[in-house]
């Protein structure tokens, strides 16, 4: 890294010895690793692939790594906010931000030139949008009418378009005519393309009431922990949670906390009807890992982690 070498003299080289460490397939899917030598002293530099995780995460992600490594990791970044840098500062994190930032605690290294001004988020997709996308990645890919796409999920050709056009706009999907018809198209592989929409989908769920259980019926879909323990090997939760995107229909017999673990069922109240792309008793595996994509338990992570990669080797 030219930078390190000119503000610092630090020297680095780089290993062509292929990353083999015995990490869990969700790191590998987050970040680029790479082996590199600083004056001699080994490390790895650690480059997230799109955006970023919650520091809270990354902080996790990190500490894995250099456990396995047996060296430091180092987060390479190309900008980081100023809350982002004092939370990494603070749980002795090392991190390089080319141009302007370098922290290197395991050398006695830290160069501040200038934090980055916070960025506007990137515009989160509609609903219509991202059930439109995930469809599109189900049916891996493939080039996809948008008047047969408005016929398998219920939606008006106009809705349909619209959603394409978002896409197409963060640049996530191609369209091209062909007669009076628009097709969906892209080179990406469907997993390629579902961690490069990361930063542009949005939570399903809305939120979580809780419901007598009587009131659950056979309609309703398994969703959160109890749909994650059957697409994987986490245990069931002690309160089943049920997915409904007819908000209406809980008002009166729900409560927002759970009052009473053994007579209450969790609802989440979805944004789109979790049933337009699942045949099953489940929430779909893609809708699903969003909903649980910023889950701070480990073990939900692994969980989630084994279930898409059903979908990917599929």
């Amino acid at each position: 890294m030219d930078y390190l070498y000119k503000v610092l003299g630090i020297d680095t080289k780089y290993s062509d010895a292929e990353i083999k460490y015995s990490l869990p397939n969700f790191i590998y899917d987050r970040y680029r690793l790479q082996q590199v030598s600083l004056n001699g002293i080994n490390a790895v530099f650690v480059s997230p692939i799109g955006s970023l995780d919650p520091i809270s995460s990354v902080k996790k992600h990190i500490e894995r790594i250099a456990v396995f490594a047996n060296m430091p990791a180092v987060l390479v970044l190309d900008n980081l906010q100023f809350r982002q840098k004092e939370t990494l500062l603070k749980n002795r994190i090392p991190f390089i931000v080319n141009g302007k930032q370098i922290y290197l605690p395991f050398m006695a290294v830290y160069l501040q030139e200038r934090c980055d001004s916070p960025v506007p988020k990137n515009e989160k997709l509609l609903p219509v949008s991202q059930l439109l996308l995930l469809y599109f990645i189900y049916n891996e890919c493939s080039e996809l009418k948008t008047s047969k796409a408005a016929d398998e999920l219920g939606f008006t050709p106009t809705s349909i378009s619209r959603a394409s056009r978002q896409l197409e706009n963060a640049g996530l999907i191609k369209v091209r005519k062909n007669g009076v018809q628009k097709i969906i198209f892209t080179e990406t592989s469907p997993k390629e393309l579902f961690f490069m929409a990361k930063e542009y989908f949005c939570n399903p769920v809305k939120r979580v009431v809780y419901v007598e259980k009587k009131h659950i019926h056979d309609d309703l879909l398994l969703s959160g922990y109890s749909a994650l323990s059957e697409y994987s090997m986490l245990n069931p939760p002690s309160v089943m949670y049920f997915a409904s995107n007819d908000i209406t229909r809980w008002t009166v017999v729900s409560t927002p906390d759970l009052v009473d673990i053994d007579s209450q069922y969790a609802v989440e109240l979805w944004r789109y009807d979790p049933g337009k792309l699942t045949d099953g008793t489940c929430v779909d595996p893609l809708s699903l890992a969003l909903s649980l994509q910023n889950d701070p338990d480990e073990r939900v992570e692994i969980a989630v982690d084994e279930m898409l990669e059903k979908i990917w080797s599929k």
